[in-house]
């Protein structure tokens, strides 16, 4: 057990300690911007880095920029830039063997006995050392009545022992090639996810199925945007107070708002890791049930791992920077392998850019109102009168992005790291056939066929020309002439909230001849409240009678 835990993190080690040394053995010229010639040396000279994302090796350039601006100098490996690796409080037992550790089920469903040996002396020197304990445990309503129990992971939280216990079970297994309705996923800022269905016919053409949907999680980010800033604050106190203690003789009181500030930053940072964990599954969740509502076999999801947001501002930049993209993806392949869905990541190259049905570059506006302003939502394809579509951004990435995987089927691949099918490149004589052809409209025609019938003069105009007779006026006055009203009967609960009794006016004495003196203008309307068709009401009439109108129907209906 001991062994696998530090094997484990010499592995992490070695990996980030070949990875700088290979980002320092070709350094750039221009750490910020690396050319092409650069990027191919520095793959060629990390391990694996041909297939690297270009994420990681800018954040060691930047770890490295870092040091040097510093001390002056570039480090000479990884162990002068971090510190020793830090091993979690955990006991792994997936590298036992039936000697030390067996876990099965028990009569009681709902419940598994987990056996293992622990040393009954700090130092065990013979086997006489070694006793067996026996630890009871709860299991999920999740895990299926059928599925294999596997050595879980031991690590002590809140007092007590946790179990991470994996399991498997059968599940349909899912296929590389063949597909012919896929679901293509686009990533974004508010709109986290975008997604729709395409269809690929047997004579090549790719149709959308429906107007795809989105999911919408801009309340969770901006509560996450929220957790991060009061997070970024307390890590600065933190630091200002540290930086006070080391310089000046121990003091009991700034180390106990040291310590209280320690506290928190752990509350705080234990909040925003639920929170992006819970986004996460949800995320996930959404994204599989709509390719099993398509009837999709396969999602496509578009490769983000080296996205970074650039020239959108400081906060959109951050927020981007940051989101759980990772974490979604990981989910999603594993929801998705309950029901034998494929998740393939497939290059985001110009998926945004090119229009998802002539590949034409497209003119990115700031509103569909509004085709002259330069802006980023919105979508427009400059071929008007030969293509002429026209959407959301994002809408025409998700096109894009099924459009790709399907055409590109033949180039799947098993990364042989991760188990995770990929498509690494983007096939110019398949790309051009990933195009959305339209669907054919399914409604009637409705052009002409013959005159049209001659229609009869109506006796009198639509509109009733003559006034209505004055009825009792009620609490809001009489309506003016026009359609029946079509707003609800009753008010709302609590209508008196949204809206104040009080308007500013001219003061009064008088409302109308005959009603009672008021020192301020108090409109009646105002006592129905709730809403804009609520509250605009009418006048009061201000005469008793109403005047006959003796000119509206003069004149010819002719």
């Amino acid at each position: 057990m001991a062994q696998e835990q530090a094997g484990r993190s010499l592995r992490s080690a070695k990996w980030r300690a070949d990875v700088t040394a290979g980002v320092l053995a070709v350094w750039p010229a221009d750490p910020a911007k690396r050319t092409p010639a650069e990027w191919d040396q520095v793959r060629e000279a990390v391990p694996g880095g041909r297939f690297l994302p270009s994420s990681v090796i800018k954040s060691r350039t930047r770890q490295a920029v870092a040091f040097a601006r510093r001390h002056g100098r570039l480090p000479a490996d990884v162990f002068e830039m971090e510190p020793a690796p830090r091993v979690a409080r955990m006991l792994l037992l997936s590298a036992c063997d039936g000697q030390q550790a067996t876990v099965e089920r028990t009569d009681e469903p709902g419940r598994a006995l987990l056996r293992l040996q622990l040393p009954t002396r700090p130092d065990p020197r013979t086997y006489a050392d070694w006793t067996w304990v026996a630890c009871p445990i709860s299991l999920p309503p999740t895990i299926p009545t059928g599925a294999v129990l596997h050595l879980p992971t031991l690590r002590v939280s809140g007092g007590r022992v946790r179990a991470d216990l994996a399991y498997t079970h059968a599940v349909p297994k899912t296929a590389r090639t063949g597909h012919t309705i896929a679901l293509g996923v686009d990533w974004g800022l508010n709109t986290l996810l975008s997604a729709g269905a395409a269809r690929l016919h047997d004579d090549g053409r790719i149709t959308a199925l429906g107007h795809g949907a989105q999911f919408r999680a801009s309340g969770v980010l901006a509560k996450q945007h929220r957790l991060r800033r009061l997070s970024e604050r307390l890590h600065a106190k933190a630091d200002h107070y540290q930086r006070l203690i080391d310089g000046h003789a121990p003091d009991p009181a700034l180390a106990d708002k040291h310590a209280v500030l320690v506290e928190e930053i752990r509350r705080v940072s234990a909040r925003r890791s639920n929170l992006n964990d819970a986004l996460a599954w949800a995320a996930a969740r959404w994204a599989v049930d709509q390719a099993i509502a398509a009837g999709a076999s396969v999602i496509y999801l578009e490769d983000l791992r080296s996205m970074e947001a650039k020239g959108m501002g400081r906060t959109h930049n951050t927020r981007m920077s940051q989101t759980v993209r990772g974490q979604i993806a990981d989910r999603m392949r594993h929801l998705a392998a309950e029901t034998g869905i494929a998740v393939v990541t497939v290059p985001a190259h110009n998926t945004s850019k090119h229009c998802p049905q002539c590949l034409t570059p497209l003119r990115h506006r700031k509103a569909p109102n509004r085709p002259t302003v330069a802006g980023w939502k919105w979508a427009i394809c400059p071929d008007r009168y030969g293509c002429g579509w026209q959407g959301d951004r994002d809408h025409g990435a998700w096109r894009r992005i099924a459009a790709r995987g399907l055409t590109h089927q033949t180039k799947t691949v098993t990364d042989r790291a991760t188990g995770a099918m990929v498509i690494r490149s983007v096939v110019e004589k398949l790309e051009a056939r990933a195009v959305i052809r339209p669907a054919p409209k399914t409604s009637r025609d409705r052009s002409k066929t013959g005159p049209t019938r001659r229609h009869t003069a109506r006796p009198a105009p639509r509109r009733r020309r003559a006034p209505s007779p004055a009825g009792p006026s009620g609490p809001a006055g009489k309506r003016p002439e026009g359609h029946a009203p079509t707003d609800r009967t009753r008010l709302p609960r609590a209508a008196h909230r949204h809206q104040s009794m009080t308007t500013i006016s001219t003061p009064s004495p008088r409302l109308r001849p005959g009603g009672p003196p008021s020192g301020r203008h108090r409109p009646r309307g105002t006592a129905l409240g709730a809403g804009f068709h609520l509250h605009a009401h009418t006048t009061p009439p201000r005469w008793a009678e109403p005047a006959p109108d003796t000119t509206s129907d003069t004149g010819s209906l002719s």
